[in-house]
């Protein structure tokens, strides 16, 4: 295919991705490089991010902001999936990938670009979310991946970067590998990397010890409507008002750490420590307005599909055939969801104390009650028994 000569690079203002801008040029020939930033919600100082991306060698620094399109477009069908990789993680890392990812495509279309790169290790998840992505939008372009293949070491990285005036961020008082978006932070690398070493209090940014927690609980309500999160406490937010809300009230008590041992697209274990006090909590709640309002038999398949569901966004496909067939499935299933959830916060802890569904609750008093309303036939249980456990009966008549 021959080399590329201008291509956009994914950008976070980190050392892989400055150091991959002169290297780029130098080592793999390319002439222009257009250096792109996604904001996510971050809080970062992206004008920061774009100058040193000029300073490194860039023809052009451009920063997109992508919050609403990353919480409307990827959190919300995250939300309404359930979805937690091998039941823990909320993927708040992995749903931003496929978006900078497309971002990039757009851009290089837009700006004749004849490939793309990103500053993906080979250890990594994103570098599979962001090939995997890029080959199923635009196979046409060059995928230029030097992070992976320059097969330098932290200090060689570092030191190559020195030399075309790229300033690390990261320090011996500053050990962690630190993602961050609106939908929460991922930090590895320092001493979490020992599995049982318990992660320090100053790993954490964005939730509350226990200590400093509030000392009383607090109610809070979140409503949906066809499964999507729409208003806390009564109040109708739009769906990045809507994260950031839960964000600070599921924060304020704690709520939203994880601890995890992760097992990468790679192969190999990952020890993970996530802050999702938002997106957890929205999730929490979806589920148990699930279980009021959607038959038992489409909960069960739908449980099952929902591991899968997170299993391929993880995993990087998000635009697949069998992604989009679940989106369908999972999107049909949400017309019925609809009410608030209750839950009360406390101390890292948030617990579901109430649910309501005025049109589409599928539980009935009158049938579940014990009292003198009571409308259960309950002498037709002996006829359903009879027959539900029938094939035991035969079972045990046969090989008596």
């Amino acid at each position: 295919m021959g080399r590329a000569r201008k291509v956009v690079l994914a950008y976070s203002g980190g050392v892989d991705t400055s150091v991959c801008i002169p290297y780029l040029k130098k080592e793999y020939g390319v002439e222009e490089v257009i250096a792109f930033a996604a904001d996510l919600g971050q809080g970062d100082e992206l004008d920061a991010i774009k100058k040193k991306a000029i300073s490194a060698g860039a023809s052009q620094s451009l920063v997109g902001n992508l919050v609403m399109p990353f919480i409307k477009d990827f959190a919300f069908p995250a939300i309404r999936s359930n979805a937690l990789y091998q039941g823990k993680y909320p993927l708040s890392t992995a749903l931003a990938r496929p978006l900078i990812a497309r971002k990039l495509v757009e851009i290089a279309r837009e700006l004749n670009a004849d490939g793309v790169a990103h500053g993906c290790t080979g250890k990594g998840n994103d570098q599979v979310r962001f090939d995997v992505t890029i080959a199923a939008l635009a196979p046409d372009l060059k995928l230029l991946t030097p992070a992976r293949e320059w097969g330098m070491s932290r200090e060689e990285t570092i030191a190559y970067g020195e030399k075309y005036g790229i300033v690390p961020p990261v320090s011996k008082k500053n050990p962690y590998s630190i993602d961050l978006n609106l939908l929460g932070r991922s930090i590895e690398a320092g001493p979490l990397e020992d599995p049982y070493v318990m992660p320090s209090e100053e790993v954490f940014g964005i939730t509350s010890s226990f200590s400093n927690a509030p000392d009383e609980p607090e109610l809070v309500e979140i409503s949906f409507e066809n499964g999507n999160p729409v208003a806390i406490n009564g109040e109708g937010l739009d769906p990045v008002s809507i994260i950031k809300k839960a964000n600070i009230i599921s924060g304020k008590h704690g709520f939203g750490r994880l601890d995890i041992i992760e097992d990468r697209v790679v192969g190999i274990k990952s020890r993970e420590i996530y802050e999702t006090p938002g997106l957890l909590l929205l999730i929490k709640a979806h589920q148990e307005i699930e279980s009021l309002t959607l038959p038992a038999d489409l909960l069960s398949t739908k449980f099952r599909i929902e591991r899968q569901w997170a299993e391929l966004v993880y995993q990087g496909f998000w635009f697949s055939p069998l992604k989009e067939a679940l989106d369908a499935f999972i999107n049909n299933s949400q017309k019925q969801v609809n009410g608030t959830v209750k839950i009360r916060l406390f101390k890292g802890n948030a617990d579901v104390v109430g649910r309501q569904s005025i049109k589409n609750s599928l539980y009935i008093s009158d049938m579940s009650t014990y009292g003198r309303e009571d409308k259960f036939q309950h002498k037709s249980a002996e006829g359903f028994i009879y027959v539900w456990g029938l094939p035991s009966r035969i079972w045990s008549w046969i090989n008596k």
